[in-house]
């Protein structure tokens, strides 16, 4: 085999046109690690911002995109069980995914989906690591309660709109256009707010009777923050996983204590292995079973090959996708 690879790299902060194909060293598994042969990779939202020289790799991570892929197990680091070579997995990766060849933490590798084909399971392991970590375990949904999702049309919505209803809530979302809304209505939302015609806090306070929700998922910030609290029922949680529109934003205390709020948040990428495998365990248990019956699937709005990166990105920042995007690697 080749001492070299094509991988997908980012020549400088910018715009898609930005990426380009080169040569780059094969990795090797460190320990607890394991080499994948890609097969597809999925296209996430802090790809761009990486892109963009917004979102930096932690320290020790590729500076090669890409947070999620699937394929073969061609080889494993000391301390994995060998037998692991030769499995179809998809994995949560600190970078490298746009690649032929990239290197995982043994106990972030989650087996395909039944049924399942690469491109399938590519997209599964940011949104739903993201999605479990922060609407089941920070926020505590509980059946019965009521969620609200903005940009529900995007990766991390739909997959938090099919969750959300599979563990018995109710779900109220937003997004950017009438066919979105659409879109989250058929994963089961029950109202969902196109919020360029309309306020979604007076849509919340009119689908809830006044109450408000228990619990919401934002990735917007700024002047959301101010909305959001008005929007939430005494004891609710809002869980900021992202900052579209700003890091600050107007917040009346008063209302956090009045109605005993809780205001959290939390990033990824940068977590231990340790904690990623807490998350990787919860979903084996308590949502491959979902995946495997169907309950619950991933949303696929495109696929590009991986030449065609620039592409894949152009696709994300006009907005317009619903679901999930993916490189496949020849």
């Amino acid at each position: 085999m080749t001492a070299v690879m094509n991988a997908v790299e980012i020549t400088a902060p910018g715009g898609p046109e930005m990426l380009r194909m080169v040569k780059r060293p094969r990795p090797s598994p460190a320990a607890g690690e394991a080499l994948i042969k890609v097969t597809a990779a999925g296209v996430n939202r802090p790809d761009i911002m990486q892109r963009e020289g917004r979102y930096p790799p932690p320290p020790g991570a590729s500076d090669i995109p890409g947070l999620e892929v699937a394929g073969t197990v061609t080889a494993v680091g000391d301390g994995v069980d060998a037998g692991m070579v030769g499995a179809e997995v998809c994995a949560l990766v600190t970078g490298g995914g746009y690649a032929e060849l990239c290197t995982a933490a043994a106990a972030l590798c989650l087996p395909w989906p039944d049924g399942y084909d690469a491109v399938r399971a590519a997209v599964l392991p940011e949104t739903f690591f993201t999605v479990w970590t922060n609407v089941f375990q920070r926020a505590n949904l509980r059946r019965g309660e009521t969620l609200l999702v903005h940009g529900g049309a995007g990766g991390i919505g739909t997959t938090a709109i099919q969750l959300a209803r599979a563990f018995g809530a109710t779900v109220l979302t937003t997004a950017g256009s009438d066919a979105k809304c659409e879109a989250c209505l058929g994963l089961g939302a029950a109202r969902a707010v196109n919020y360029n015609s309309e306020d979604f806090a007076a849509a919340v306070r009119d689908a809830t009777g006044g109450d408000g929700v228990n619990v919401i998922l934002d990735m917007v910030g700024g002047d959301y923050l101010r909305r959001n609290i008005g929007c939430l029922a005494a004891g609710g949680r809002l869980v900021q996983i992202a900052l579209q529109r700003g890091a600050k934003g107007e917040l009346d205390l008063s209302a956090v204590m009045l109605k005993r709020l809780t205001i959290t948040g939390s990033t990824l990428r940068a977590r231990s292995v340790t904690e990623k495998t807490a998350i990787a365990d919860a979903l084996r248990a308590h949502v491959w079973p979902l995946l495997n019956d169907q309950t619950v699937a991933p949303v696929m709005h495109k696929t590009f090959s991986l030449p065609e990166a620039a592409a894949a990105h152009a696709e994300l920042d006009c907005g317009a996708h619903i679901g999930k995007v993916a490189l496949t690697v020849d």
